[in-house]
């Protein structure tokens, strides 16, 4: 009896093995909320982190001399980690479909990601001087994608608002005075 109890056990065992698990119907699909407009993105996410790096980078000229900006405590540089790893993390947010706007910004959003990284490292090394060239090499990203993306922007903006009208011209006697300026000038 202890044997078909076994042999009985040992079969459901297997079956039980060698069924195919039911399938997962708890599938989590990524759900983005792009709520924060680039404005939003760029003063509350991008410019503290890049600030947190850039003001801990390089030296300072003053009235007393050259003055190091590299951190002097664990807390400075934790700072300045945590902003390079905030830019960094910013450049993957600005690829998210809702954000992405072509090739260029893909390639400039790679590129913030790639030398936030690269700055961070620097931090992590405490070598003040890769630290300096990152972030250069991390301005002048930022500088390129300005170019193409915020600066014709402006210039639309500003271009296509109202005009104020032309200031009133000179009192009689002030013109006459002017031109008479200009013309012994000649």
């Amino acid at each position: 009896m202890k044997l078909k109890i076994v042999v009985v056990a040992g079969a459901c065992l297997v079956s039980a093995s060698c069924s195919k698990p039911p399938a997962a119907s708890t599938e989590v699909k990524p759900k983005y909320d792009l709520s924060l407009d680039m404005k939003e993105i760029m003063g509350h996410v991008v410019d503290p982190g890049s600030w947190a790096f850039w003001k801990v980078t390089g030296t300072e000229e003053t009235a007393k001399g050259t003055r190091s900006l590299t951190p002097t405590t664990e807390e400075g540089w934790d700072a300045a980690e945590s902003g390079a790893a905030q830019v960094a993390e910013a450049g993957n947010v600005l690829q998210l479909p809702g954000y992405m706007r072509d090739a260029d910004w893909a390639k400039f959003s790679q590129q913030l990601t790639a030398k936030a990284l690269e700055a961070k490292a620097a931090i992590e090394a405490k070598d003040s001087a890769k630290m300096f060239k990152t972030g250069g090499e991390l301005y002048q990203v930022c500088v390129a994608c300005h170019a193409k993306y915020v600066m014709p922007a402006y210039i639309k903006q500003r271009d296509s608002s109202p005009k104020t009208p032309p200031l009133p011209d000179w009192p009689a006697d002030v013109k006459t005075r002017q031109q008479a300026f200009e013309h012994k000038a000649k």
